[in-house]
């Protein structure tokens, strides 16, 4: 070091050493392929809403439909960026609040809540039409994680586990049935793929899966068993009888509205060109018009024929509208998109280090990419009809927010889940986690 000479006070003073400013520690960047899907969804969301809102569109307001949408987006959008921000164990202490509240909503909606389309689906809050089928969903794949990650064992997930899992999904099917057997079915194979990627053993899975099914069954036999018998107009009369978007006419009570649906699902030897169109199967027709219009590279957007007289093509038949603004090829597309972020998902999660981040992020996207699976069968005829929407592009605010919040967690986990051998960053990761949920990812095994 050198020394300068001070005229000031006539002595030699050492020089003082230059203070390097504080490096500001960098968050790590969340994954940029699931992010790239994430904006690519909501580009095909803001286009195609607007394609397909036709009927709701209104001379003194042409873009009201889109502002409305744009307006759940740009919510979206927030909850996904904060989340996205947060270090995923803070979802640690926020899933009992969360499936608290989740349970609560869907109670209440079981009695109280807002009749659509013959069934009782939703609330409102502040404005915003809650379905809690939709947070019922989130709340599985939060749990499932939390008890899977605290249960495991080196074989897998310790029977103990299980069986509180079973106890869970089992409440919340029972809550969901009367909202439609859909939505039962959907968060149920949610519930299931996580509990195989979790490391539940096929046989105590098998077990399981018979004992859910005798009890669905014994309840439907007794529900059965003690059914009040009551006259036609009795029966319309008590159980609210209305028309659905669709046209048909549907109570409260939906045994008959199910099997006619599954009814003209398996059909007879008439192809479906052939049907007439009626009140009850109108969706199918025009939604199937919609696809071969579309043809293999599609008729571009704006230009769709059936939007104004497809029932529900913003909601439940969107994807309908997809292939007829881009064809089959649009079509085959979009549903690459999907199953691309399950395929990022399960790479994120075999490389993380712990259970309880590889199981959050596989969750997320299996209940996503399941939703958009089961919306494309039903609008393709695959499934029988039922109402589904397509995550985050058909309209509507509660499956908007959740489909945000789980995009949301997978970034999170991808940020600061550690995917390295690096003993340091695991050290720290284990350290930040409660004690009882530090494991090693069966993934790696």
């Amino acid at each position: 070091m050198t020394d300068y000479y001070d005229q000031e006070r006539g002595k030699e003073t050492p020089a003082q050493p230059r203070r390097e400013a504080p490096v500001k520690k960098r968050l790590p960047k969340p994954d940029k392929y699931i992010m790239a899907i994430y904006i690519a969804i909501l580009v095909i969301s803001v286009i195609e809403l607007y394609s397909a809102s036709s009927r709701e569109v209104q001379a003194s307001n042409v873009f009201g439909p889109l502002i409305r949408h744009g307006r759940m987006l740009l919510l979206g959008v927030v909850l996904t960026f904060g989340i996205a921000r947060m270090h995923y164990k803070f979802l640690i202490g926020i899933t009992p609040v969360f499936v608290t509240i989740a349970v609560i909503l869907a109670v209440y909606v079981l009695f109280k809540g807002d009749i659509i389309n013959g069934a009782r689906r939703s609330t409102t809050l502040l404005g915003i039409p809650i379905q809690p089928s939709e947070l019922l969903k989130l709340a599985v794949v939060m749990t499932l994680a939390l008890i899977m990650s605290k249960m495991q064992e080196h074989r897998g997930v310790k029977t103990s586990g299980v069986v509180a899992c079973a106890g869970f999904v089992g409440l919340c099917c029972v809550l969901l049935f009367s909202q439609g057997l859909t939505n039962t079915l959907l968060l149920s194979g949610i519930a299931f793929s996580m509990m195989l990627i979790g490391g539940v053993q096929w046989r105590k899975f098998g077990v399981m899966v018979l004992a859910m099914a005798v009890l669905a069954g014994g309840y439907k036999l007794i529900e059965k068993k003690s059914e009040v018998r009551y006259s036609e107009a009795e029966l319309l009369h008590i159980t609210e009888t209305g028309t659905n978007f669709a046209g048909e006419t549907v109570t409260l009570k939906r045994e008959g509205t199910q099997k006619g649906r599954i009814a003209r699902w398996l059909g007879d030897s008439v192809p479906k060109y052939a049907e007439p169109i009626t009140a009850e199967n109108r969706q199918e027709q025009y939604s199937y018009m919609a696809q071969a219009h579309g043809g293999w590279f599609g008729q571009l957007p704006g230009n769709s024929r059936e939007t104004a007289r497809l029932p529900l093509a913003f909601s439940d038949y969107i994807y309908a509208i997809v292939i007829e603004d881009w064809g089959f090829a649009g079509g085959i597309i979009l549903l690459g998109l999907y199953l691309m972020l399950l395929a990022r998902a399960g790479a994120i999660a075999s490389r993380c280090s712990q259970p309880y981040p590889a199981l959050l992020v596989m969750g997320m996207a299996v209940m996503i990419v399941l939703q958009a699976l089961f919306h494309m069968a039903i609008v393709t005829g695959v499934f029988p009809v039922s109402g589904q929407p397509l995550p985050l592009i058909s309209k509507g605010g509660s499956s908007i927010i959740a489909t945000s919040i789980a995009f949301g967690v997978m970034l999170s986990v991808s940020r600061y889940a550690v995917q390295s051998n690096n003993r340091k960053e695991i050290n720290a990761e284990i350290m930040a986690l409660p004690p009882d949920m530090v494991g090693e990812n069966l993934g790696k095994l």
